[in-house]
């Protein structure tokens, strides 16, 4: 093993070894995601020892993608009463950066994720973001683990993905497996989706609204699928809303060469403010 990637190792088992000092307990063996009938076709909600793939429809659809995956790990990582929400841990492929942009703190926050409860591990490869998720998916302390490579990384194939499931359930841990600028392929994960982008709805004085998402099951195993919703993220309540009233602004958003398709900037998107390498001025807990 390269010493760079033995010392990114160490580095992320030290990490966990600290979230899991501080870690407190969790509810349910099911994440409930907040619309009615979303979680009554998951059966009360996604299970939360298992491992999840969320694709985005087009790489435009990164954006939306990444955060209805943000969304699931704030509620699966929400503590109960007084008790700390745990960390969640993000294995990230350098390439990604490249494509999109990096991780932007303030973007984060206003989704409602505190950057400070976010572990971050960036690899140059897709066998070394796989290798760390696979790592953080043993830790039953923290809240959640979301593993973005690019593309179809060669080294995850069905026997790849069954090691990923199978260290959910040990742990008790929702692994939710991004993907972007990939075809599905058949794997062990308990659901798959797929993200696009909707225009969020202006609010009073055309304010931007909540991002919103049309999401689809394509796979659940053991239940139903081809189901479509169309939601928004509420990040004070921490919940997905259902749309209930379908108007002219319930569309695809507008894609461009320069505008990111939601139409806040959510999620890592950001052309003008990038995090440090070094994780300096973003808030960001780096783990090698």
């Amino acid at each position: 093993m390269p010493a760079a990637t033995a010392q990114t190792l160490s580095d992320l088992r030290r990490s966990l070894a600290e979230a899991a000092l501080r870690a407190g307990p969790v509810a349910g063996a099911r994440i409930g995601l907040g619309v009615t009938s979303l979680d009554e076709a998951l059966s009360g909600g996604l299970a939360r020892a298992a491992l999840h793939e969320v694709y985005a429809a087009e790489v435009a659809d990164l954006a939306a993608a990444t955060g209805f995956a943000l969304g699931i790990a704030l509620r699966a990582g929400h503590g109960e009463g007084e008790v700390p929400e745990r960390p969640i841990l993000w294995a990230r492929q350098d390439f990604v950066d490249a494509e999109a942009g990096r991780l932007h703190a303030p973007g984060l926050n206003e989704l409602g994720l505190d950057p400070s409860r976010l572990l971050l591990v960036r690899a140059r490869d897709g066998e070394g973001v796989l290798r760390a998720g696979a790592e953080a998916a043993r830790c039953s302390a923290l809240g959640a683990v979301l593993i973005e490579p690019w593309g179809e990384p060669r080294p995850f194939d069905l026997t790849a993905s069954r090691r990923l499931a199978l260290a959910a359930e040990g742990a008790g841990v929702p692994v939710l497996l991004l993907r972007v600028a990939a075809a599905e392929a058949p794997s062990a994960a308990r659901t798959r989706w797929q993200v696009r982008a909707l225009a969020s709805r202006a609010l009073e004085a055309n304010a931007p609204g909540a991002p919103a998402f049309a999401v689809r099951l394509l796979r659940q195993r053991g239940g139903a699928a081809e189901r479509e919703w169309r939601v928004e993220w509420d990040r004070d309540r921490r919940s997905f809303e259902e749309r209930s009233v379908f108007d002219r602004s319930d569309r695809l958003a507008p894609r461009t060469d320069h505008a990111a398709p939601l139409s806040r900037p959510l999620v890592p998107l950001s052309g003008d403010r990038q995090v440090a390498a070094d994780g300096h001025d973003s808030g960001l807990r780096r783990a090698g």
